[in-house]
């Protein structure tokens, strides 16, 4: 373990970066009350403000009331207008460009379909080009832009410049992507896996601080996770950290994974998979509900929802794959309470917004998990709205640990 101090440039910048980040957090405050919560004397904090206010980071709000004829206390606030974030979210055939406030209000978001093992230099490109068009489109001035967050699938590189494996979203691995963007827009990079991007956003907005730990959990085309423990997310040795997603839980004869194993997690328990081996038993004697709707609308326009509609509604081999997938998963995820005892599990996708899937998976939580644990496992607050956001927040997150200096 490094030993190492920190010099009185250092010392600045933590202070004013616990101050955003209470701000932030607590909507405002006095000179008073911050000082007392960042556990800095009067006149430090004094001087603090003052700077940031002076570099438009602050603001002062209303004047609070008082009991007596003293001077009354101001409040201080976040100008969450000082700064903008750009990002650039890539997941499987899908990315979002977009651009951030410092609160996390959405100024500009737009999607763009990109397919599976795109070129990664004419993808980020493309992306690069489409965001700074955004920009002017939406007159953010140069000098407001505080950085560039880039969320990808897949493993990210330990000095969080390169993407070392997208799991299909781009062809090449190990790819320089900070180094590429920064070249093309020239603006700095800050890079994370999109999982821990999304955990992160949500860790950012929601004032719940998870009981000391939390395990995300996105189930959207395939099944990822973060890890949070006394409110800092663990990215492990190799940043491979929760990737519950890609334990092997069929030894022999699984399918398929993306991630170049076979009898994964995610090849039994992911939505795409239970649509897959779902879709596999489709017949009129097998499943004559989930043959219906495929004579209605065609096999290929079956959804996930058709899918659960079908099993809640007697396809006993489709709620037979169903039960599978959920058994697996919730067998995974009482693993993590056992292992790792979080305050919460929070559950992030689509498929949660399911309630004959939800309250089977939760059903499976329940057994089997003594009365001593006390894990909370609820659907996120922010399900689905998060992707706008996830990206830029990474750069607003890194701009905050900065006190507020620009990556």
């Amino acid at each position: 373990m490094p030993f190492e101090g920190d010099n009185m440039m250092g010392v600045k910048r933590n202070n004013r970066s616990a101050a955003l980040r209470i701000l932030h957090k607590k909507g405002g405050m006095s000179r008073k009350r911050l000082a007392e919560a960042i556990k800095l004397t009067p006149a430090a904090i004094t001087k603090i403000v003052a700077e940031m206010m002076n570099d438009g980071l602050l603001r002062e709000g209303k004047i609070l009331p008082g009991d007596g004829a003293g001077r009354r206390e101001i409040l201080i606030e976040l100008d969450a207008s000082a700064g903008v974030a750009l990002g650039v979210l890539i997941n499987l055939r899908q990315t979002i460009v977009s651009a951030v406030r410092l609160d996390g209000t959405v100024l500009f978001s737009e999607e763009i379909a990109i397919e599976p093992r795109a070129d990664a230099d004419s993808t980020t490109a493309m992306l690069a080009r489409r965001l700074l068009e955004l920009t002017e489109a939406h007159h953010v001035p140069r000098e407001r832009i505080v950085g560039l967050g880039l969320a990808l699938r897949g493993i990210t590189s330990a000095d969080g410049r390169r993407v070392s494996n997208s799991f299909g979203s781009l062809r090449q691995k190990n790819y320089p992507i900070c180094d590429r963007f920064e070249a093309l827009t020239g603006i700095p990079c800050v890079l994370d896996n999109n999982v821990r991007a999304l955990f992160a956003a949500q860790m950012f907005l929601d004032d719940d601080d998870g009981r000391g730990s939390q395990f995300f959990l996105r189930c959207e085309y395939g099944i990822g996770a973060a890890l949070s423990m006394n409110d800092r997310i663990w990215h492990g040795v190799t940043e491979q950290c929760a990737e519950i997603g890609h334990i092997p839980v069929i030894k022999r004869g699984g399918k398929p994974c993306s991630c170049g194993k076979s009898g994964c997690l995610e090849t039994i328990a992911s939505p795409a998979a239970i649509r897959e081996d779902a879709l596999a038993l489709l017949s009129p004697e097998r499943t004559p509900v989930l043959w219906k709707l495929s004579q209605e609308r065609g096999r290929e326009n079956l959804t996930v929802d058709d899918i659960l509609s079908a099993a809640r509604n007697g396809d006993n081999g489709v709620a037979t794959v169903v039960d599978r997938a959920v058994s697996a998963l919730g067998s995974a995820l009482k693993s993590v309470i056992y292992l790792v005892d979080p305050g919460k599990i929070v559950l992030y996708g689509g498929i949660f917004e399911n309630p004959y899937y939800l309250s089977r998976l939760l059903s499976e939580m329940r057994e089997g998990v003594d009365s001593g644990h006390v894990t909370v496992v609820e659907k996120s607050r922010y399900n689905h709205r998060l992707e706008d956001k996830a990206a830029g927040l990474l750069a607003v997150q890194r701009f905050f640990e900065n006190g507020g200096i620009r990556l």
